[in-house]
């Protein structure tokens, strides 16, 4: 495929960057256009992620109604249930996110994988045994795989680094708490029906939601900006690519990658990438906790169905608390504080839950834990502003994506049931990963800094226009 350079399509706003869409007042009503109207469709993204959050994490949930007995689970067998679907993710993430950049057709790519997941989350709720389970939780996982860095890639596509945090936000904390509520739902009411246990009907119904839902958003979902699109106007498509280059700078492409390979070498060569995957994985482990929240839930001592209803407020605050730090970072363009702030918020939390065994205590435990996902979100957004030009950027967010993963599955030991109903080890580990992560944070900020520092530097000397700027 050529690369395609459009160029002309932006002369014109080589002058004046307004021109080209009658003037400064025209382009911003263009732009609240353009952004309502793509808010719009990115909008089936936050239900897509609620089931890919639901078809990963309900073996946790099914875990309270006879998930581990039914198929005669023992020692770490549970554990590795829920870690090998992170080895499917580590296989597909980086050829996922290449194949999807070549192509340019995330509306297409996105929904056939989730097609795919939806028939295998499905198949689970047949299995008898472990050896089953596994097999069906490794697919899973590779099919997965397309979904997250295909959604943050696509995300980084369309919005500025200015716009980003309050989108990710709303994409991957909403899905946490709804998820509780619709497993209690299925589980409560779907025991013994037809023969099958309720943990079965729970993987019966949500695959199938996941097939309707990927065949809905084929019409819905948006492709790359690059590409026509019937629901913008000739006007808001051009504004749509300029927003980026003037967002990105002036390498970044509105065209397909000839090779698409190059951007694989690319990302791999620059140690930002390797150092924002690390940071990453500290971040991923000290989170660890999601997986087994139903479990944790359960220390408190109340009724199956009880104990997934509770796990639904401490989610809606979460997301609550992570749409205004991701929204406030936006604002502020900021990125440091607004991760640090709410990790340490989850530190405080850990710190809680290991120091006692009150009711009370460890439900407020649970709130300030969850809120720490602030952080993540704020996270992934520095990490997709700092990575330029695209094709460079679509590997890199799946790669760091898929090193990530390696602290889900580790993390997925983490919590034996040998170290609860305190779990004070597995609340140390957390608290170490987070503290680690924060560290990471801050020699990386001290390092875009002294990169925004060298630019102003050089400009001043030769009398530039000011380039591109890392958001500290």
């Amino acid at each position: 495929m050529d690369d395609r350079d459009d160029t002309p399509l932006l002369a014109d706003a080589d002058i004046d960057p307004n021109a080209a869409f009658g003037g400064k007042l025209a382009r911003k009503e263009l732009e609240t256009r353009l952004i309502l109207k793509l808010d719009m469709r990115m909008s089936i993204l936050v239900l897509i992620y609620i089931l890919n959050y639901i078809d990963r994490n309900n073996a946790s949930a099914a875990r309270l109604h006879g998930f581990e007995r039914d198929l005669n689970l023992t020692g770490n067998q549970f554990a590795s249930i829920l870690s090998i679907l992170y080895v499917g993710y580590l296989v597909m993430q980086i050829p996922s996110n290449i194949f999807l950049n070549y192509i340019g057709r995330p509306s297409i790519y996105l929904p056939g994988c989730m097609i795919v997941w939806g028939l295998l989350s499905a198949l689970t709720g047949l299995t008898t045994n472990f050896v089953g389970a596994m097999y069906t939780r490794f697919f899973l996982g590779f099919t997965e795989a397309a979904f997250f860095p295909g959604a943050w890639f696509l995300i980084s596509k369309w919005y500025t680094r200015r716009e980003l945090s309050q989108r990710t936000a709303l994409l991957s904390l909403i899905s946490n708490a709804f998820g509780s509520l619709i497993a209690s739902g299925i589980l409560d009411a779907m025991e013994g029906r037809m023969g099958y246990a309720a943990w079965r009907w729970l993987f019966f119904i949500e695959g199938g939601l996941t097939i309707v839902v990927a065949i809905i958003s084929i019409f819905i979902l948006p492709d790359f900006p690059e590409k026509p699109s019937k629901w913008l106007s000739a006007a808001e498509q051009s504004l749509a690519q300029r927003r980026m280059v003037e967002d990105a700078g002036m390498d970044e492409e509105l065209g397909l990658s000839a090779n698409a390979l190059s951007g694989l070498t690319m990302a791999l060569s620059d140690w930002k990438v390797w150092w924002l995957a690390l940071t990453l994985t500290s971040i991923v482990i000290s989170l660890s906790f999601n997986a087994y929240f139903p479990t944790l839930a359960e220390t408190m001592g109340y009724g199956r169905t009880l104990t997934l209803l509770l796990c639904a407020p401490p989610w809606f605050v979460a997301t609550f608390a992570g749409f205004a730090v991701s929204r406030h970072s936006d604002r502020a363009g900021e990125r440091f504080w607004h991760i640090v702030s709410p990790l340490l918020c989850g530190i405080l939390g850990f710190l809680l839950a290991m120091s006692t065994m009150n009711t009370l205590a460890r439900y407020i435990s649970l709130f300030l834990m969850a809120s720490s996902y602030a952080g993540f979100i704020t996270y992934l957004s520095w990490a997709s502003g700092t990575i330029r030009p695209a094709r460079k950027r679509a590997v890199a967010l799946a790669f760091i994506n898929m090193v990530s993963s390696l602290g889900n599955i580790g993390g997925s030991y983490i919590w034996p049931s040998a170290w609860g109903p305190s779990y004070r080890a597995s609340y140390s580990i957390c608290i170490f990963a987070s503290a680690l992560g924060i560290l990471l944070c801050f020699v990386f900020r001290q390092h875009l800094a002294f990169l925004n520092a060298e630019a102003e530097r050089k400009e001043a000397v030769r009398d530039e226009p000011k380039g591109y700027r890392y958001l500290l």
